[in-house]
């Protein structure tokens, strides 16, 4: 009897609800005592430095992150007086930063430290000191170039040249005007492609929040900043009308590219941030070449699965990490498979509830059992999973439940979900191995997010799902 209880115990505890601590470790990193640390980009150094900058313009390297004993950390201030920087990258002894009014770089010429040279690399946009004039930048692309989203005035006014537009900087310094239709920018980065995305915020001209692809020559949406055009003789940009939807505008206009992913506004987050992408080769999980999407509002990282379908991304968003201290803002991820985010809530709230955080993830090498991707297919979608499901259960059409909206495209703030369908999943084939689900569904709707809830479905060594929603949004339906 004692031998059984023992064996029963143990066996409950290997299939206990999963925890996120049995997949990941969240750590804090402790900050220079005294310091007001809101940061607001994470650049990473050579020697297993890490340099971070505040939105109060301060740079500090930190020693110590990478460690096991976070005990053993030091700081040391590098420079002040920047204007709150939103992107840095460490290139050829130069620390490079997007600020409000300018792409910089700084160096320490004499090693003694600290920062002594300072160049302006461009300032070629506006700025008039309005608070939400902000600039979030790139890690330079494959031809060096520095990619830039600028804040409208106000999150709502153009006052400032090129406000409301995506620019490129070359390594010379050259700005190129190169997207229009920008609202709310809150960080941007690279796909495993090389291609741009940015995060876009809920608002005038924004139905929810999104992760948006930067496609050379496009409009994303908020005609706000379009008088710009005129500033480099670029053609007008496209004048959407108010109270239609995104679907219907993009057929009349070919350079209005749509969301990427849609982030249905609290369900998956209400402010997205900084994004990078998982090239560590395993080293931070099975989610190879997918996208973390930091969130500020919710203190998060969400996790996006991208595919390209007639020429335009599109794909699915799932829940990932949660419980930061702050904020998110920045997202930095090693090679080595650690994640460096940074933290602020001054000016949004978040369910973090600390002024400022800077933390670390890792990996602990257990994956869990999830969805690993969500593919669109001519007449439904593919599921393929972290490891085998259980297949009785995968096949019953009663675990899956689908519904479907999209929102009005707008001048007035944001949109609720409208245009209301219930998909109905008609079948649901198990592959060979397991790994596979192919969901046949009547009534997929182009220009949706159509939400999946899976419900008793386990994997075949009877792990529970850690989180069992999926929101695709399917800007194309793949030709049959």
């Amino acid at each position: 009897m004692k031998f059984f209880s023992l064996y029963l115990s143990t066996a409950l505890a290997a299939f206990a609800a999963p925890q996120q601590s049995d997949f990941y470790q969240r750590q804090e990193i402790p900050l220079p005592p005294g310091e007001i640390m809101e940061i607001g980009s994470v650049a990473l150094l050579p020697e297993q430095k890490v340099a971070v900058a505040t939105r109060r313009g301060d740079i500090w390297i930190c020693e110590g992150a990478y460690g096991d004993d976070l005990g053993k950390v030091t700081w040391k201030k590098f420079a002040q007086g920047q204007h709150e920087p939103f992107g840095m990258f460490w290139k050829d002894g130069w620390l490079w930063m997007t600020q409000r009014p300018e792409v910089s770089r700084i160096k320490d010429s004499d090693g003694d430290g600290a920062a002594d040279t300072f160049e302006t690399i461009c300032d070629d946009w506006g700025i008039n000191g309005d608070y939400h004039e902000y600039a979030f930048g790139t890690e330079p692309d494959k031809e060096g170039n520095i990619w830039i989203t600028l804040c409208l005035t106000g999150s709502g006014g153009a006052n400032s040249d090129w406000r409301g537009w995506a620019v490129r900087v070359t390594p010379e310094g050259k700005m190129i005007p190169t997207c229009s239709g920008i609202r709310s920018p809150g960080g941007m980065g690279f796909n495993a492609k090389g291609d741009v995305f940015y995060c876009d915020n809920q608002g005038l001209w924004n139905g929810s929040s999104s992760v948006k692809w930067l496609k050379p020559g496009s409009f994303q949406g908020n005609p706000t900043g379009n008088k710009y055009h005129t500033l480099a003789n670029l053609p007008a940009p496209p004048e959407p009308v108010s109270g239609s939807r995104v679907e219907t505008e993009r057929a009349k206009f070919p350079t209005f590219v749509p969301p990427a992913v849609v982030l249905p506004h609290g369900k998956v987050g209400q402010s997205p941030t900084g994004i990078v992408c998982d090239t560590t080769k395993g080293k931070f999980g099975p989610w190879a070449d997918q996208l973390y999407v930091a969130e500020q509002c919710h203190s998060q990282i969400q996790r996006a699965c991208l595919e390209e379908v007639n020429g335009i991304y599109q794909g699915a968003v799932f829940h990932f990490l949660e419980g930061f201290e702050a904020g998110l803002i920045p997202l930095r991820l090693d090679p080595s498979g650690i994640i460096f985010s940074g933290g602020s809530n001054r000016g949004w709230a978040s369910r973090g509830s600390k002024p400022f955080t800077f933390e670390r993830v890792k990996w602990t090498g257990k994956t869990p059992f999830e969805m690993l991707t969500m593919f669109a297919k001519p007449d439904g979608f593919e599921l393929t999973f972290t490891e085998p499901v259980d297949a009785k259960a995968a096949a019953d059409l009663a675990n899956y439940k689908m519904e479907a909206w999209t929102y009005i495209l707008q001048s007035s703030y944001g949109s609720p979900e409208v245009d209301k369908t219930s998909p109905k999943i008609t079948a649901a084939t198990v592959s060979a191995d397991g790994l596979k689900v192919r969901l046949k569904v009547d009534g997929c709707v182009k220009g949706h997010v159509h939400h999946l809830t899976l419900s008793n479905i386990k994997a075949a060594s009877g792990a529970e799902m850690w989180h069992p929603q999926a929101f695709y949004t399917l800007n194309e339906i793949p030709a049959k």
